[in-house]
């Protein structure tokens, strides 16, 4: 069964209000979907990435550089096609841009093959589990927004079937951030999963002293607590320091990325993102690195396919979703056959691939052109 043809269609959709981060703002919500078809009539259903503001460009890549690398080669020779696609990285340019175009066509692949084979992707990596804890990325600063309204969004996360929350810190004091997480905690109640994510918002000594302020509060996890430019050295420091475990990964695009992490004894869950990152290929070789060193997997957003990795390994932990239809439109509506959330539990689907039945008009609607 041979590749036919790949077309890769940007969208993007304004938001109506802005979500901030420490060190950013979201006001759109964008994605590549990737159609790919086999000669034999089959035909992907895969979405991939978030706040991609050069789709055009990633679209491009995949349909004039890499799939005619890929275009005639046979479905199921999903490594040999990830070696043919890598090389076009190597040249002086924007490799991120390269890894998340890969990314689309390795995620299509992975879709084809389990439609080709009538199992679930979950199933081709492994089928550990078919239900998984999902928690909401929330707790967005927003202009106005109180420690009562962070409350008052905890107990409507609770409602709508979450899990837990990630609550995004790293742009106010420590203190104050402080204040913000022990909100969500009486908001949440003590049964709620409550991890901070800085998004790389702070130095190495006001990462401390945050972790240690927090630390009453039973959080999961502490999110890229570091600024960039020596995070691994500076999480190894964090983690030294406190109790909480230490999350990061999202950041990288290859394995060894990954792997220069767990060397510097930086991390204690990895969720690196498919999508950023070449496709569930090289997921897979992040997970099974994580998994010898004794190092727990998440996924940076994206439960679409993060779902199905995620379910697949024995130290997977929660699937990532954006509850609020304002902050992600297309989770919450263009998947026509998306399963419920419900007492913090997703199953995950058992369709062919990664299960998805999109309503290819909205798509179409929001199509960048």
């Amino acid at each position: 069964m041979r590749i036919q043809s790949i077309e890769a269609i940007p969208v993007e959709i304004p938001l109506a209000r802005t979500f901030g981060g420490s060190k950013y703002l979201v006001s759109s919500r964008c994605a590549v979907f990737t159609r790919m078809r086999t000669e034999s009539g089959l035909e992907s259903a895969v979405y991939n990435g978030d706040n991609r503001a050069h789709g055009r460009e990633i679209a491009r890549i995949v349909e004039q550089e890499l799939a005619p690398l890929v275009v005639g080669e046979e479905l199921f020779a999903i490594e040999r096609i990830w070696e043919k696609m890598f090389p076009t990285a190597h040249w002086n340019r924007d490799r991120k841009l390269v890894l998340e175009a890969m990314a689309c066509v390795d995620s299509a692949l992975w879709d084809l093959a389990g439609r080709a084979l009538g199992v679930n992707v979950a199933k081709l990596l492994g089928g550990y589990r078919e239900r998984m804890p999902i928690i909401a990325i929330a707790a967005y600063y927003e202009d106005g927004k109180t420690l009562a309204d962070l409350r008052r969004e905890m107990a409507w996360l609770k409602s709508v079937g979450m899990a837990g929350c990630k609550v995004k810190v790293g742009g106010l004091t420590p203190e104050q951030d402080a204040e913000r997480v022990a909100a969500c905690r009486e908001g949440a109640g003590s049964d709620f999963v409550l991890a901070c994510d800085a998004n790389r918002g702070w130095a190495v000594p006001d990462a401390i002293r945050f972790a240690r302020l927090v630390e009453p509060l039973r959080i999961r996890w502490f999110e890229e607590p570091c600024h960039w430019y020596d995070d691994a050295a500076g999480m190894a420091e964090v983690r030294r320091a406190t109790a909480i475990p230490v999350t990061a990964g999202q950041s990288e695009i290859t394995s060894h990325g990954v792997r220069r992490l767990i060397a510097a004894g930086a991390v204690d869950v990895v969720n690196f993102d498919a999508s950023e990152g070449g496709g569930l290929t090289e997921w897979r070789r992040v997970a099974g690195l994580c998994r010898v060193h004794g190092v727990e997997m998440g996924h940076h957003e994206e439960p679409q396919i993060s779902l199905q990795m995620l379910s697949a390994v024995p130290h997977g932990t929660y699937v990532e979703c954006f509850p609020d239809p304002a902050r992600d439109p297309i989770w919450a509506g263009w998947i026509k056959n998306r399963p419920q959330p419900k007492d913090g539990i997703i199953a995950v689907p058992q369709g062919p691939g990664f299960g998805l039945e999109l309503d290819w008009q909205l798509v179409e609607q929001h199509r960048l052109r």
